[in-house]
């Protein structure tokens, strides 16, 4: 090779091999990103605050669901230790499926009709295996308004009925399959909307399962009486999930004819979680907060709490369901250290909660004794090995 060409070669290749050189050193000298660190200025300990807070997922703003969940936030407030985060659901069944597959979500407010809904329309038949139970809560009653025409349940068939999905469907399929109706269903309107279209003459009934106090139904003025609160029966089909109920003219004077009750089902409104491994740290979380769920009780159960705290009973069982084990050593526990008197009443809590509910409903002394009969070879069923 020429002089002058190796000559210019060479030359070229040392620079290129700068080049790499200060390329490399450069990158080498570039600072690292910052290392996020668990703690930013005088902000609480990220480890420490995410492992102290729970998730509770309640229901649209308007029902004791919402403002029960605020309670919780608001009682069991323990810095670090604990923290409530009450998330606004959209009903039952879709709290129950948020529970079950949504990550963020520890628990939430189930009315267990819905448990029949989301197991029959998703085929999940280990349902119950899946979730935990906490703590009875209130109870929803299923109202089912319709025109004067229908007398009856089986006057639905064929019939056009609004039920919207957050509050009313999961009752009007578990109903209607059970007495063999076949109703066209409409859960897509709202359920303000849906209740103008029966009021219009749009359709022929309206079903939700939802307090006595809902606003939504205390509020129709029902002009002309064209309307009234349609009677469900306490038949044994039911009994599995809901309790006997009834509706008074005191109660609805719009709907319910002076003097007379209007029998219907309520439905157990649970607090409900997933069925957490025990030796993980989303069981450890929910366990703490049931501890402290239990502890204050009372305190949710004084003013200025919502009222529907005071219809819960801690020790009723919910049939079909397992409670959450913190949840069960918590009685336990509270028995254990109770005098034997005290040990004694507390057995017929559930008794007495089961014949308050019977005195509601027209339900004859005989049959008051048959449902409880029921209820104890329920209760032996379930604590056989």
């Amino acid at each position: 090779m020429h002089r002058a060409a190796y000559g210019l070669v060479c030359a070229l290749i040392s620079a290129i091999v700068a080049a790499l050189s200060g390329s490399a050193g450069a990158q080498q000298l570039q600072p690292r990103a910052p290392t996020v660190s668990a703690r930013v200025g005088s902000l609480p300990d990220r480890e420490a605050l995410n492992s102290g807070t729970v998730t509770v997922i309640t229901a649209p703003i308007g029902g004791p669901m919402s403002v029960m969940g605020s309670d919780m936030a608001a009682v069991l407030d323990d810095g670090e230790n604990l923290r409530v985060l009450p998330i606004l659901g959209k009903g039952s069944a879709q709290n129950l499926v948020d529970i079950i597959m949504l990550k963020n979500i520890d628990m939430g407010f189930v009315a267990t009709d819905a448990l029949d809904y989301v197991k029959t329309e998703y085929n999940i038949p280990d349902l119950a295996q899946r979730v935990r139970y906490v703590a009875k809560l209130f109870y929803n009653e299923v109202h089912i308004i319709a025109r004067q025409d229908i007398r009856s349940l089986q006057d639905l068939n064929g019939r056009r009925v609004f039920a919207e999905r957050s509050i009313g469907l999961p009752a009007a399929k578990t109903i209607f399959r059970r007495f063999g109706i076949q109703a066209e269903i409409d859960s897509q309107t709202d359920p303000t909307g849906g209740l103008q279209k029966l009021i219009g003459g749009q359709g022929d009934a309206w079903i939700a399962s939802v307090s006595k106090d809902a606003p939504i139904i205390k509020g129709i003025k029902n002009d002309g009486g064209k309307l009234h609160l349609l009677s469900i029966p306490y038949e044994r089909s039911l009994q599995d999930i809901y309790f006997p109920s009834s509706f008074t003219s005191d109660e609805y004077p719009s709907l319910v004819p002076a003097g007379t009750k209007i029998e219907t089902v309520a439905a157990p409104t649970v607090l409900m979680v997933y069925n957490w491994p025990e030796q993980g740290e989303r069981y450890r979380r929910t366990a703490n907060f049931v501890n402290a769920l239990f502890d204050k009780i009372q305190m949710l159960q004084s003013p200025p709490r919502h009222p529907k705290w005071r219809d819960t009973v801690l020790s009723a069982p919910v049939p079909g369901l397992i409670r959450f084990k913190a949840a069960q050593q918590w009685l336990d526990r509270a028995r254990a250290e109770q005098p034997a008197e005290d040990n004694q009443a507390s057995s017929t809590d559930d008794r007495d909660l089961l014949q308050h509910r019977k005195a509601q409903a027209n339900v004859t002394p005989d049959q008051a004794s048959q449902l409880y009969k029921d209820f104890l070879k329920w209760q032996r069923a379930k604590q056989a090995p």
